[in-house]
């Protein structure tokens, strides 16, 4: 990794985990999901930084993949354990982080503390070389002493050049995968912990969706479809992008395109992630550049 990129990296992780912090903050009983996604992603912004997918406030059940439409009226309950998944990039060079809180209660202090210790587990154990499945077990057992289940279907990612899912993965249980990290990977590790099951399942839209690269382009034939799409493809490139801001681009009807484009699969709609048994999860996430004898974290 040259020095330009290594500073982008690390300018990115600083703006994610200053608009994480300053999210978590704005999450009270009675104010709106859309007010908060709609500040952090402007802090972002107001960072000239770009918005490495739309601010995640997933409560509860929901382990992960939503994000409030442009007209939703849905508030936080005391009471809700809430996922901010919050990602900036500076030019492509992704940061992605997450925290979980518990609004205006705190009936499941343990399993918050259960993913953010094993969280940094990981953090103590990741180096070049490592492998990955070792780092898998060290989560697994940590969330395991809180009386919680790691979420075993869930797993953290490397990041890429514009790309959020770029081929690797980090488990969050051991396995008899081989993968070993390599030193200049950057890696977005999240443990999920619940007292549910450990297994989720997909659900509802999330109200996420993303430009699919390989589709026939003849099977764009109205010229309102074919404007929102091009300009799908220049504002938000290969990451994720919500349906609210669809609303910047084309004021009236964009439901009804979008809907379209996902049925002939120019994009791809995301599903919201739900444990299995409708149990609590909670989520810990920070963006690591591996090197040779330790990672650094890049979203502190």
């Amino acid at each position: 990794m040259d020095d330009e990129v290594y500073e982008k990296y690390l300018l990115a992780g600083k703006i994610a985990a200053e608009a994480r912090d300053y999210g978590k903050d704005l999450i009270r009983p009675g104010v709106s999901f859309l007010k908060v996604a709609e500040s952090v992603e402007s802090k972002i912004l107001g960072k000239n930084a770009g918005i490495a997918f739309p601010v995640n406030l997933s409560i509860n059940d929901i382990a992960a993949h939503f994000t409030p439409r442009h007209d939703d009226k849905i508030v936080f309950k005391k009471g809700d354990v809430v996922k901010l998944d919050v990602g900036a990039h500076v030019d492509g060079y992704i940061a992605d982080t997450a925290l979980t809180l518990e609004v205006g209660t705190n009936n499941h202090g343990d399993m918050i503390c259960a993913s953010s210790d094993a969280l940094d587990v990981a953090i103590d154990n990741m180096k070049a070389g490592v492998n990955l499945s070792k780092i898998g077990g060290k989560i697994e057992e940590t969330i395991k002493s809180y009386g919680c289940k790691p979420v075993a279907n869930l797993s953290g990612h490397k990041l890429g050049h514009y790309a959020l899912h770029s081929g690797l993965e980090v488990p969050n249980v051991k396995s008899s995968a081989k993968t070993v990290a390599a030193e200049g990977d950057v890696l977005a590790v999240e443990p999920f912990a619940t007292d549910g099951r450990g297994h989720i399942t997909s659900g509802d839209t999330s109200n996420i969706f993303i430009y699919n690269k390989v589709f026939n382009e003849r099977l764009i034939r109205d010229n309102r479809s074919k404007v929102l799409i091009n300009k799908i493809q220049s504002n938000f490139k290969t990451l994720p992008f919500a349906q609210r801001w669809c609303k910047k681009i084309i004021n009236k009807g964009f439901d009804q395109i979008l809907r379209r484009l996902t049925l002939r699969r120019v994009i791809k709609s995301y599903p919201q992630l739900i444990e299995v048994k409708g149990s609590i999860v909670t989520q810990k996430e920070h963006t690591l550049i591996v090197h040779e004898d330790e990672c650094e974290v890049t979203t502190l």
